[in-house]
This record gives structure tokens, sequence and C-alpha cells, in this order.
């Protein structure tokens, strides 16, 4: 394994867990935005509807996978501008 990938791994893992912080905030505002004042469904809740469910799920899922792909391109593009090599 590349030393650069070894050092990487720690700042990978911090802005994981800010990107995860990140997600959820825009999840909350697009929830909202669909027109939904309450918090989102769980897959358990009874008083709510298959597609309200289904709903929610795919914009978390979206939402959650896109602010991690784009945290984790500019902290690996950074890294290169830091030390010349990317952390791949």
């Amino acid at each position: 394994m590349k030393a650069s990938k070894i050092a990487y791994r720690p700042v990978g893992f911090a802005l994981g867990a800010v990107s995860g912080m990140i997600a959820g905030a825009v999840f909350k505002q697009a929830w909202k935005v669909f027109g939904h004042d309450e918090d989102a469904p769980d897959a358990t809740d009874e008083d709510r509807g298959w597609s309200e469910v289904l709903l929610a799920a795919v914009l978390q899922g979206a939402i959650f996978a896109g602010v991690k792909a784009a945290v984790d391109r500019a902290g690996a593009a950074t890294t290169r501008r830091v030390t010349g090599t990317w952390p791949g």
C-alpha cells in the first residue's frame, strides 16, 4: 500500500464524518422543500404511506452519495495539491 494512501486514511475518515453531517443538514432542508414539515419517515413508520417512505429513502440516498463524492473528491484533489500525489 502506498504511503500517501496510508497517510490519507485519517483524513478520509474525518471527511466522511463531515460529509455525513453536511448531507444530513441538506436532506432536512430538501425534505422541507418538498412540502413536508415534519421529519422524514422511517421505513417502519406505520402512519406513512409507501410512496412517502420510498421518496424519503431515495432522496436521502442520493443526497448522501452526492455529498460524499464531492467531499471525497475535494479532499483527494487538495491532497494532490499539497503533497503532489493522488491518495487513491
